[in-house]
């Protein structure tokens, strides 16, 4: 049997992270299988020759695309051609749903069987999307145990993997030893900060997150930032920082990055899966976020849930603080914080965290292996058929 030729496509910084772990799987499952596609530096560092850079499909909010379509556009027309080019056996899309749902309406009248990885979230907004998505997607893979059934009803095959990021195991980190690199002293509060991963994110978060910690350190004396982020943000977040005369650390290690979690004793975070992130390294945290006006104006209506932190939507209680739009201010920001620095508050959340693990894990399955057998499977079913 030829070596099967597997097509991934990953939009977004989580996407590299999934993409990553799929390729490892696949790797382990079929060493001679072969990966081409679009992806980050993990998915690099895993054998992938990205197509262009991930970050050209990064773009989150209504009106923060519309500057950016003709680029996404001519990007789309490259994937396609690439692909036909290619001839791969299958084409696996991961998350970035605006980029990937379009790829897989083109690809549909040539028969190549595509894959999404991650469910756009219908129980939140537009439920309609499950039926049309249906139309254009053979199979589904997604994260979250209450998913299937939005997509079941409607004729997609939907299968629950869990969320890669169980793989990690977060409790063997030990705390003391990132501790002890930092030189921290005993009396010191760290606090990890996270301001996003993309550039609109970063440029519109980190002077709220600075000035929310600059009132935070009128209260307590003796406070150290680690920030985890990507090398090319380095040079503008340090010098954001350096302004600001705060004492920080910047990482720019992936596996770092999870050290820096589990050391902190609170963290400030843009929305998105670095909730979920702090959440199974059981780190008490907020999230903070604001988008475009009319982009919000828009979203407001259409939101059919409470919580915008999936750590709150698992719990289905308001655990984590949420600073969004009107309310992402450095003072509320800055109040909450300190709140949840103090005992009590601190080890009351830490105990909430505690079940988010056992919520994202499909019973006695590793997410990325049982992901990269069941795109095997679905192969071996559309070659036999």
């Amino acid at each position: 049997m030829k070596a099967p030729h597997i097509y991934l496509v990953a939009g977004e910084a989580s996407g590299d992270v999934i993409g990553s772990r799929l390729i490892k799987a696949l790797k382990e499952k079929v060493p001679n299988c072969i990966i081409s596609g679009i992806g980050g530096h993990l998915m690099a560092e895993q054998g992938l020759h990205s197509l262009f850079p991930l970050q050209e499909l990064s773009i989150m909010g209504i009106m923060e695309v519309l500057p950016h379509i003709p680029r996404i556009l001519r990007r789309l027309n490259e994937t396609q051609q690439d692909i036909l080019l290619k001839k791969p056996d299958i084409v696996v899309t991961i998350d970035a749903k605006g980029f990937s749902f379009r790829l897989a309406k083109r690809l549909k009248k040539y028969g190549f069987p595509v894959v999404h990885y991650t469910a756009p979230s219908v129980w939140a907004w537009r439920p309609k999307r499950a039926q049309q998505i249906s139309h254009f997607v053979d199979h589904l893979l997604v994260l979250f145990p209450f998913e299937p059934p939005y997509f079941e009803k409607v004729g997609l095959p939907t299968t629950f993997v869990g969320h890669p990021l169980t793989e990690e195991k977060f409790e063997e980190i030990q705390p003391k030893i990132f501790k002890k690199k930092l030189s921290l002293t005993k009396n010191e509060k760290l606090i990890c900060l996270l301001p996003g991963s993309r550039t609109r994110e970063i440029y519109s978060l980190l002077p709220v997150f600075i000035e929310a910690l600059q009132q935070l350190n009128q209260k307590i004396k003796n406070v150290r930032l680690i920030i985890p982020t990507f090398p090319h943000f380095e040079t503008y977040i340090r010098q954001e920082m350096e302004k600001a005369n705060l004492k920080f650390s910047l990482i720019t290690d992936e596996q770092e990055k999870y050290h820096a979690m589990v050391a902190s004793d609170a963290a400030i975070a843009a929305s998105g899966t670095v909730a979920l992130e702090l959440g199974l390294t059981q780190t008490p945290f907020l999230i903070a976020y604001k988008v475009n006006s009319l982009t919000a104006f828009i979203l407001k209506r259409l939101i059919r849930i409470p919580y915008a932190c999936m750590v709150n939507i698992l719990l289905n209680k308001p655990v984590i603080g949420e600073f969004l739009q009107e309310n992402c201010r450095p003072n509320l920001i800055s109040t909450h914080l300190y709140e949840i620095l103090q005992k009590e508050n601190n080890q009351k959340l830490r105990q909430e965290l505690s079940t988010i693990r056992a919520l994202l894990t499909n019973k006695n399955k590793q997410p990325s292996k049982f992901a990269a057998e069941t795109i095997l499977k679905i192969l071996r079913n559309y070659q036999g058929s």
